[in-house]
């Protein structure tokens, strides 16, 4: 049996649009000869779809929008991921897999293990499906789960879907199918692969894995679908970061296992982000984006990923140099948006300076130099940026990196200002590899902007390990904090001085407040700052 494997990249709550996807592909895998079409978990509504799920016209608008496309899917079956009400005590919704063949349904699998940490909260929602599934399509029996169901080795589920489809002591399904909406994160790829081979070991069953598409907010879907053989070989691959359909017969799922699935790459986090910049904008109505140019990395590997996700001519680039501006720094932004392709603006900001300056003299007299003023010119270049948004219908685009976030090196309604924090979840270092793979082919981002110190220019020879640890060592630490959730006793214990693990530790504490105002940042890392980490602003834990 040829099966198509379709990974799709809906638009939450356009049913309209999703449907006619949908129906476009089934009509493709139906002119290739395939008797089974998979699709993505929740690809009618889009996922997550969050409290649209508590509004009973979405729901309502879900289900009628099954009814129509019913008929259109005659002719081959169709695995497809949808919402299904339910009666009595416990949550109103499952989140489902039906199986449709000739216009008709046949099979319903409901969703098991619903996650509720990091960015998951379908507690929230959905009810625990009571049982596994498995389906027959012309003789042949399939075992149907929904994304998490799969991950109950790795996440420590008390539950086995998976293996309650071989109990008691049954035959099981032929073939195990799951369909998801697996967000990406830098190593995603790496832990998909590892619990697919070693489900379809486990069970001795070759396994289909169908992924959304698309960025969601925050969150980026890579699809990467794929077969994976009874041996866990894998025998087929889509294409990551675009919507695709892989073919695949069932008559060689049990061999030719020498296909296997791209690794983690620097390439494929800048994919994402690509990704994730192009869909936050298209799908919210934007067309075009702004942002400003310091000449630094941070700001040049935005506008890069800009130029890559909506083409040169849609995104506007602007100086705002200040006196403390190096002419370095605008010769090197004017070079990159040539290097790009892009619109250049240069816009000084000096007599703004000034007059805040002179309408604050009367208050601050004698007080002194100090941040403050560092400040204001942050604050004036995010508020011409904003009136370019406004009255051009841009999206500004925030620069700032994941470093500078978790430690407040960063200033509130200055560049802080932007609908889409484009780095918001890439560490330092990684800001530096990004702009090493986009010039891969060609220099786009001038080798100066790479190899300078980074610095804020907002006085005299600033330089940000003036105030910051090495990135090297900053990243290292945040990673252990953020990420790996330890304390500063066992930071310490890696090497790092003490002092220097508290002070970062207190400065991310103190800066929760500011991070909560921030633009929605695209998830690259397994502990993105938003709705993935939720800490109080205001607590005293010592840890």
């Amino acid at each position: 049996m040829k099966i198509a494997l379709v990974q799709t990249n809906p638009v939450i709550g356009d049913f309209a649009a999703n449907c006619a996807k949908i129906g476009r592909f089934v009509g493709q895998a139906r002119n290739s000869g395939c008797r089974l079409a998979i699709f993505p978990e929740l690809s009618l509504c889009g996922y997550p779809p969050q409290d649209l799920l508590e509004r009973g016209d979405f729901i309502a608008a879900h289900d009628a929008a099954l009814r129509d496309l019913l008929p259109r899917l005659r002719g081959i079956g169709v695995i497809l991921g949808v919402l299904e009400q339910r009666s009595g005590s416990g949550k109103p919704l499952y989140n489902s897999a039906i199986m449709v063949d000739d216009a008709a349904v046949t099979a319903r699998a409901r969703k098991q293990l619903l996650p509720a940490y990091d960015v998951f909260d379908e507690t929230r929602y959905f009810e625990p499906g009571p049982d596994s599934t498995v389906a027959e399509l012309q003789g042949l029996r399939l075992g149907l789960t929904v994304c998490e169901d799969i991950w109950h080795l790795d996440r420590g589920y008390a539950r086995d879907p998976v293996s309650r489809m071989f109990a008691p002591q049954g035959a099981g399904p032929d073939l195990l199918i799951n369909i998801s909406a697996s967000p990406y994160h830098h190593g995603k790829l790496g832990e998909r692969k590892k619990i697919l081979t070693t489900l379809a070991r486990r069970h001795r069953r070759p396994l289909l894995y169908v992924n959304q598409v698309g960025g969601q907010d925050s969150l980026i879907f890579d699809g990467h679908s794929m077969a994976v053989t009874a041996a866990g070989g894998h025998c087929g691959c889509a294409a990551g970061f675009v919507e695709d359909m892989l073919v695949v017969d069932t008559d060689n799922l049990e061999s030719g296992g020498d296909r296997p699935p791209p690794a983690d790459s620097i390439d494929a986090v800048l994919s994402a982000l690509v990704l994730g910049v192009r869909d936050y904008l298209h799908k919210s109505g934007f067309r075009s984006a702004v942002l400003g140019l310091s000449g630094g990395i941070d700001s040049a590997v935005t506008a890069a990923i800009a130029c890559l996700a909506l083409g040169p001519e849609n995104v506007l680039t602007v100086a705002l140099p200040s006196p403390y501006t190096s002419q370095a720094s605008t010769d090197d932004a004017r070079r990159l948006a040539a290097n790009l392709g892009c619109g250049f603006e240069n816009i000084p900001i000096t007599r703004a300076m000034e007059a805040y300056r002179e309408t604050l003299a009367p208050l601050f007299t004698g007080l002194g130099e100090d941040v403050t003023g560092q400040n204001i010119q942050a604050r004036i270049r995010g508020n011409l940026l904003m009136a370019l948004s406004n009255k051009f219908g841009h999206l500004l685009l925030s620069t700032g990196n994941k470093s500078e976030m978790a430690v407040g090196y960063c200033t509130l309604y200055g560049d802080m200002s932007g609908g889409l924090a484009v780095l918001a979840d890439v560490p330092k270092q990684m800001v530096y590899a990004l702009a090493r793979a986009a010039n891969r082919d060609r220099e786009l981002i001038p080798e100066r902007i790479i190899s300078r110190p980074p610095t804020a220019e907002l006085k005299p020879g600033q330089l940000d390990q003036d105030d910051l640890p090495p990135y090297d060592i900053l990243d290292a630490i945040l990673q252990a904090y953020l990420e790996e959730q330890l304390s500063a006793g066992e930071i310490e214990a890696r090497g790092f001085a003490r002092p220097v693990v508290d002070d970062i530790i207190r400065r991310i504490k103190l800066n929760e407040y500011k991070r909560r105002q921030a633009a929605v940042g695209l998830r690259v890392t397994t502990k993105a700052f938003g709705p993935g980490r939720r800490y109080p602003i205001v607590q005293n834990f010592k840890g």
